[in-house]
């Protein structure tokens, strides 16, 4: 049954991570860079952390502002990401139901559930992603049940 599906069939792994030790400016690269919304911050593979491009657009000086380009890039420059995070996470494991996860992603409003197996980040399950899995289930592309491991 398509209710057999786990996240792990369908998450986002590797994950695109930033280091709890990074600026703001470092997660903005890379969300940009890689056309990303979430970003999972980690103290090496241990999550610690969510910042979101919604997340940084709160942190931004307003333009309505009196405020120059430098002081403006030196704001992202300064700022420690461990300062404007979203500590500890909302996540699942590899084994949650991806009903499950589909219903705390609609419940929450969430974009993205970062995937922990055994402490470690393992990857990230997005609205994206759920999106993909709705698709291919319209297209008929999906098994009734997932194949077993072999």
């Amino acid at each position: 049954m398509i209710s057999d599906y786990r996240v792990r069939d369908f998450m986002t792994s590797p994950a695109t991570v930033v280091s709890q030790d990074a600026r703001l400016i470092d997660a903005v690269l890379l969300l940009r860079s890689n056309g990303i919304r979430h970003l999972p911050i980690v103290d090496g593979d241990r999550l610690v952390g969510i910042i979101t491009d919604r997340d940084i657009q709160r942190c931004a000086p307003s333009l309505l502002e009196k405020i120059t380009q430098e002081e403006y890039n030196a704001i992202f420059e300064r700022t420690a990401l461990a300062r404007v995070m979203v500590r500890d996470p909302l996540s699942v494991s590899p084994d949650t139901p991806l009903r499950d996860a589909a219903a705390l992603l609609h419940e929450q409003k969430f974009g993205c559930l970062p995937v922990v197996e055994d402490g470690r980040l393992v990857g990230v399950i997005t609205i994206s992603d759920m999106l993909g899995v709705l698709r291919r289930l319209l297209a008929g592309e999906l098994l009734a049940a997932p194949a077993e491991p072999s």
